[in-house]
């Protein structure tokens, strides 16, 4: 980290304002149910959770998004909710954080809900209610009609695939073929049965799992790693590939040159919900900017270093980052 300008860092932070996202995926509302746990229930070897406290967060998509406010850029959403009462209750969170929604779609579908329950900084379990079918085709075609009223006014696209049913192929593809007219960068934040959506993109960002799957080449050191990497390079076609490594770091990959590894900065880890948002919203809004793509990922480590520090599907601010940078670099 050494090796690093400070300065240029700082400044690239502060200039995330200039950015403008278009974040196009799975919308999702996190629900987190707050409470401690003192007892196992007579019912059944669970735990009892005794409730204190409800709150609910944009999530999948949404989450990306919010990342990307929190640390200065502007960001607008497009996705399909439901025609309820948690449709209606993403959208005004999405309003009260300065999020575009013009690009956000009804369906007939129920909005995706996940709801957490923890106790004791802790995960209990976790409930999904969703509809993970894709889209209809006339929705599909709304959907790129809305993209290509947008591409033209932001500086970068980021596709966020929970497979939920929003990216398909044949909307990666005419994506790729606007923003690739328009000279945008798109990244991508993969779901792992999806290999063949992603060609010809500017940036993967997979977690460790992911590059695994999506090779099919287990990874289990440092040679396993760079087998997987470099693979997903060649097969996609894409610049370069941010595989997170959880508490090994990342390593990125790019074409033509050595993979590079860096190590993890996070300190605490409470929750890694939502680290993959982070990173790939950090990394979006720095290329977009110009920044290389090793001081893109240096930053989003950074990033990830702070979210997973906190409890809940998390943000970073803009100030926080840059504090956390001059602490990093200058010891």
């Amino acid at each position: 980290m050494k090796t690093l300008n400070l300065p240029r860092l700082k400044q690239m932070v502060s200039n995330f304002k200039r950015v403008r996202v278009l974040v196009i995926g799975d919308l999702i509302l996190d629900e987190f149910i707050w409470g401690h746990v003192s007892r196992i229930s007579p019912e059944a070897p669970i735990p009892v959770v005794w409730v204190k406290s409800e709150s609910f967060i944009p999530g999948g998509a949404c989450n990306v998004a919010s990342n990307i406010r929190a640390l200065g850029g502007k960001a607008d959403v497009v996705g399909v909710i439901g025609n309820e009462g948690r449709g209606r209750m993403l959208v005004d969170l999405l309003k009260d954080r300065g999020i575009g929604i013009t690009g956000v779609l009804k369906d007939g579908r129920p909005t995706t809900l996940k709801t957490r329950v923890i106790a004791h900084h802790q995960q209990v379990v976790r409930i999904d209610r969703e509809d993970v079918m894709p889209l209809p085709n006339n929705t599909q075609k709304k959907l790129v009609k809305t993209i290509a009223s947008k591409i033209k006014s932001v500086d970068a696209i980021c596709i966020e695939d929970y497979g939920k049913g929003v990216i398909t192929p044949e909307l990666v593809q005419e994506v790729v073929r606007l923003a690739n007219r328009d000279g945008k960068i798109i990244t991508v934040d993969p779901k792992e049965d999806h290999l063949s959506y992603y060609k010809n993109v500017t940036a993967l960002t997979p977690n460790n799992h992911e590059a695994s799957t999506l090779t099919k080449i287990p990874i289990r050191d440092d040679v396993s790693l760079k087998k997987a990497g470099s693979k997903l390079l060649n097969l996609l076609k894409c610049q370069q590939v941010l595989v997170t490594l959880g508490e090994s770091g990342m390593c990125l990959f790019q074409k033509g040159r050595k993979p590079v590894k860096i190590p993890t900065l996070a300190q605490d880890v409470f929750d890694v919900s939502g680290a993959g948002d982070t990173v790939i919203g950090t990394y979006t809004l720095a290329l977009a900017l110009g920044s290389t793509p090793l001081e893109a990922a240096h930053l989003a480590n950074c990033a990830a270093g702070i979210v997973v520090g906190k409890v809940g599907t998390a943000t970073v601010a803009g100030p926080e980052l840059i504090e956390h940078l001059r602490k990093v670099l200058q010891t």
